[in-house]
């Protein structure tokens, strides 16, 4: 019988690794471990770095015998360990979601199975001889040998999890020389199928510490708070390792220190050691109870230093090494996961480790960027989605306040959930499948930001995993345990979903009050425009007494940073490199961009969940502060304020904020006062703006965390003008030509379009207002909504002229076209349109527009349903119902009074204010890593589109319209792949909206709520055009000329 290879073989899952530990670094004395970091350690070593690297087609073309000390390697390259080899050139990056890139035939991969290969020298120092020489890879994918001198010093499997190999034995004093095999695929590939990009290598970094013959192998601390939640009580288990002699008299004492470094008591705890030669022992330390004890929550990241140290019998010291301590209790309650008492909410994301030119080699200064970024945006809570994180980014996270649902590397989507068809199902596959879950609790229990620890990802439901929740919490009774694939609630403790709706959730949920807390694991897919809807889900979240928030879908898009031949650049996606299968841009689904630049998604989310909010108050002259903190009132912030008229603020000053405690709200008297006699037209807006009252470890004094915005008074607006210049008009069988004002319009009567305007003989328009109701699909219309809206023909609209009339009297000029408009094709459908043109003698014109959908069609007697063909009984909300009008490309800047300054659509305006705002036409353009729809400005009241000598036109509202302006068309946009692929157009594309449908999350979860779609039913609505003139445009006659 054939011997099976380690790397199809999932019941060797290592060779010679140590039991997983938590990652302390070994110093030589008190202070350094105290006061410094680990490259000041003389008893560490990093192996970052450049190692000889060669990749090899599959295993049997390996080098033989590449590992030993004088193998040949002079024709192979350098590489930098880490990194990801695909990322280095080495082979093509591969994207899936769920489907995996090979057969799937367990526990046996391809036969083409891409190896890597490593070698370096390094040194033990003089110093370290005698010592335990540990040699740790924190993540290497997904499958790897290790020889140390020649000689196989070990293997392991896990891609994200650290391993570690005792290689005392092994190394001498001097130059050695280490080998890393590393293959693509292996058994353990079917446990990490986790959407995102196939990649390999030693992706975090190596190295090498020298332990003392009895050393501080492991602790394992307790520190929790007491009823009254001020009174700290710690204790500490240290477990020493003794690979030499017998010894009596040693001592091993625990200290404990505050974020200054003082120490908190005069004396700390010790214990008496004796071990025997080769003994592991645990030691219990117990502190006495610290009064007044700063506790750790994500708003008050409160940190303390435990220092342990181990002395010989003449009290020498041996090793010292340090942790990081957080007081905080952790429990479910009343069906409600509180920390020290209160129930929190979670404002999270899921988090994928990726960087658009490292792959998932994130450096330590990418992480705590993510960090900031999530600080500064409010987010309080990450998934680390799918796998363990780097250990660095525990220590981060305990750091700067999060709180973590930690998750087991585990994830087998691409075998779905039939009974009995995953490997969480199959006992053979028991111990890879646990061992995720025991190594993940181990390494990281220690870590305070941990609020519960998660079995993995869509890895359905089955023995393996219910006997991975069993083995955990035996490690970890402490902790909650979320498995959303536990959808019967038989070992989790959290009642888990993924993007339902937001009154589906509240239905599924309802059941679970008081016995489980209900978290959104995974919801608002951030994948191209959007997500919508998410001021929905959290109303939703607190109106609920057991929603304790979610996790949106994710952090970050994935795309790969690259360059065309003509070296511009874009971001990649699942198929750019040739790869099959691929799941597209499917990766694309983040609230950061690839460069980590925030997205319209991310803005909306800050808002959405900002800890202050403000609402008018129930008396005049009063509003309503409230504090969605929970532990924390607002004295921390600062409050600035400003009354506007239409947009510019005409007061300002600093509120003082009275004492709002967490989850309370306080009347506050409002600060300004309305002026004696308003503007006419004019709208006035108190805006409130919240921001840090001094620097943080995350931002700067002056950092907006919140706003608001309350709308206090609407002037009536004066009469119309009585300008009384004659308005001409004339017609011939072709055209009719109408003259106001120095303006000059021209109709085309064959097709019933504004074909020309001019204002002072300068050109308006390249073509007029058509009715318009497709957009470029977004990422999130794609699955569900465009399928429907192909069939009904929307993409394709096309428009005949039934008639064109001038309609002159002493009062008024108005031309009237009237057309059909329908899909070709097989469809029986319509819609009977009116464009009214209503002239006045200032030279603008008011433009109503109206439709009438038929949805059967009489011709020669017969009537024709529109279900005959198409197989459609009723037409499918719209995408929207709009103008579309293209004008001069010289048209660059914008100006308008509405939301903004940002994009927003019926479900994504939360993050945007009323105001008065000017940008270039392209600065409002959104590059999604993938073209659509994109720059859309919501609820707008009027705006002016204009050259650099202010040339141009207005639109007014009735009262409110959406509003786009691109260098591009919707067509193009639909058609490119990337942002540079678009095909460039000299004119604008001036997009006017009635309505626009919402933005949803549909590309993995629920499409726009009703209230966001538009029904196909007969609609009517109206705006006002002006041509503009050289100069005659400023910022008070933007408001008064329409």
């Amino acid at each position: 019988m054939l011997m099976k290879n380690d790397w199809e073989n999932q019941k060797v899952t290592n060779f010679r690794r140590l039991e997983s530990r938590t990652l302390m670094v070994p110093f030589a004395d008190r202070e350094t471990a105290l006061f410094g970091n680990k490259t000041q350690s003389p008893f560490r070593k990093t192996l970052s770095g450049s190692w000889k690297f060669q990749l090899f087609p599959d295993v049997r073309s390996v080098q033989k015998e590449f590992y030993l000390e004088d193998a040949d390697l002079s024709d192979w390259d350098d590489i930098v360990v880490p990194s990801m080899w695909q990322m280095e050139g080495y082979g093509v990056p591969h994207y899936t979601n769920s489907k995996y890139p090979f057969p799937i035939d367990p526990p046996n991969v391809p036969v083409e199975n891409p190896t890597g290969c490593y070698v370096r020298d390094f040194e033990i120092p003089e110093n370290w001889d005698g010592k335990r020489i540990i040699l740790t890879f924190r993540g290497v994918d997904s499958f790897f040998y290790v020889w140390v001198n020649g000689k196989k010093a070990g293997m392991s499997k896990g891609s994200r999890i650290v391993s570690e190999f005792d290689i005392t034995e092994f190394v001498n004093v001097g130059t050695n020389v280490i080998a890393v095999q590393v293959m693509k695929w292996s058994d353990a590939t079917y446990l990490e199928d986790q959407d995102m990009w196939w990649l390999s290598g030693i992706f975090r970094e190596v190295s090498l510490t020298a332990e003392a013959v009895v050393s501080i192998y492991d602790a394992v601390t307790e520190a929790s708070l007491e009823k009254d939640f001020k009174t700290g009580n710690l204790s500490v288990e240290a477990i020493l390792c003794n690979i030499g002699k017998a010894v009596k008299g040693y001592t091993v004492t625990a200290e404990l220190f505050d974020a200054e470094n003082s120490p908190v008591f005069k004396d700390g705890v010790s214990a008496a050691v004796t071990m025997k030669s080769g003994e592991t022992k645990s030691v219990k330390l117990k502190f006495p109870a610290l009064k007044d004890c700063a506790a750790w929550t994500a708003e008050t990241p409160n940190l303390y230093t435990l220092l342990i140290s181990i002395r010989d019998a003449k009290k020498n010291i041996l090793e010292v090494r340090t942790l990081k301590v957080g007081f905080r209790n952790v429990e479910i309650k009343n069906g409600n996961i509180l920390v020290n008492g209160k129930r929190i909410m979670i404002y999270g994301v899921n988090r994928h480790e990726f960087h658009t030119d490292l792959g998932r080699a994130v450096t330590f200064e990418a992480m705590l960027e993510d960090l900031l970024q999530m600080k500064r945006h409010n987010i309080n809570a990450i998934r680390t989605s799918h796998y363990t994180d780097h250990p660095e980014f525990y220590d981060l996270c305990d750091q700067y306040g999060f709180y973590v649902m930690a998750e087991a590397d585990l994830e087998t989507h691409g075998f779905m959930y039939t009974e009995g068809m995953n490997p969480t199902m199959w006992k053979e596959w028991e111990t890879p499948i646990v061992e995720r879950g025991t190594r993940m609790v181990k390494s990281f229990r220690n870590h305070a930001c941990i609020f519960s620890w998660s079995m993995g990802n869509e890895a359905g439901w089955g023995c393996n995993t219910a006997k991975m929740i069993k083995e955990v919490r035996a490690i970890d009774p402490s902790r909650p345990i979320h498995y959303e694939r536990d959808t019967k609630m038989e070992g989790a403790d959290i009642f888990s979903q993924m993007y339902p709706r937001p009154d589906m959730w509240k239905k599924n949920a309802e059941p679970y009050t008081g016995k489980y807390p209900a978290l959104l694991c995974e919801y608002g897919h951030a994948m191209g425009n959007g997500p919508g809807g998410l001021q929905d889900y959290f109303d939703t979240f607190e109106a609920n007494k057991n929603m304790q928030g979610g996790f949106i879908w994710e952090w970050c898009d994935h795309g790969i940073r690259t360059w065309n031949e003509d070296r511009q650049e874009y971001f990649a996606y699942g198929g750019d490199f040739g790869e099959y299968p691929n799941d597209g841009n499917f990766v694309a689904d983040g609230l950061v961009f690839p460069d980590k630049t925030p997205s319209p998604g991310l803005v909306e989310y800050k808002k959405v969940i900002a800890p202050v909010k403000v609402a008018r108050g129930k008396r005049k002259g009063e509003i309503a502060i409230s504090n969605f903190y929970d532990f924390i009132n607002l004295d921390h912030l600062v409050c600035y304020w400003s009354l506007n008229e239409n947009g510019k603020p005409i007061q300002s000053g600093l509120m003082l904020l009275p004492e709002i405690p967490a989850r309370t709200t306080k009347m506050v008297k409002e600060p300004c006062k309305l002026p004696k006699n308003l503007k006419p037209g004019a709208e006035y807006f108190l805006n409130l703006t919240f921001q840090l009252g001094k620097d943080t470890i995350w931002a700067k004094c002056g950092h907006e965390i919140a706003w608001g915005q309350i709308q206090l008074a609407v002037a009536p607006a004066l009469p119309a003008s009585g300008i009384t210049d004659v308005i001409f008009a004339e017609e011939n069988d072709d055209l009719i030509q109408v003259r106001a004002n120095e303006t000059l319009y021209q109709f085309d009567k064959a097709y019933g379009t504004l074909n020309a305007w001019e204002r002072n003989n300068v050109p308006l328009i390249l073509k007029g207002p058509e009715l318009n109701f497709w957009r470029a699909y977004t990422d999130n219309d794609k699955p569900l909504m465009l399928p429907k809206w192909k069939l009904a023909g929307y993409d394709h609209m096309m428009s005949r002229t039934e008639s064109v009339k001038l309609i002159k009297n002493k009062k008024s000029v108005k031309v009237q076209i009237l057309t059909r408009i329908a899909p070709p094709g097989y469809h029986r459908w319509g819609i009977k349109a009116e464009y009214l043109y209503d002239f006045a003698a200032d030279g603008s014109f008011t433009l109503t527009v109206s439709g009438k959908f038929q949805t059967e069609y009489n011709y020669a007697g017969a009537k024709a349903e529109m279900n005959i063909v198409t197989g459609i009984e009723t037409l499918p909300p719209l995408p929207r119902i709009g103008l579309t009008m293209r004008v001069p490309g010289e048209f660059s800047n914008a100006s308008w009074y509405g939301l903004g300054p940002g994009e927003a659509y019926s479900d994504t305006k939360t993050a945007q204010k009323v105001g008065y705002y000017k940008m270039p036409v392209d600065a409002m353009f959104t590059n999604y890593v993938r073209p659509q729809e994109n720059g859309n400005r919501h609820e707008t009241r009027r705006m002016a589109i204009y050259d650099v000598k202010m040339c141009g036109l207005m639109v007014a509202g009735t009262p409110y319209f959406d509003f786009s302006a691109k260098h591009c068309t919707d067509q193009a946009l639909d058609e490119a792949k990337h942002p540079h692929e678009i095909a460039p157009d000299d004119a604008v594309t001036l997009n006017l909206d009635w309505k626009q449908c919402g933005i949803g999350s549909g590309s993995c979860g629920p499409i726009p709520d009703e209230k966001y779609q538009i029904p196909a039913e007969d609609f009517s609505f109206s705006m006002k055009f002006r041509g503009l003139g050289p100069d005659e445009l400023n910022d008070d006659s933007f408001f008064t000329l329409i």
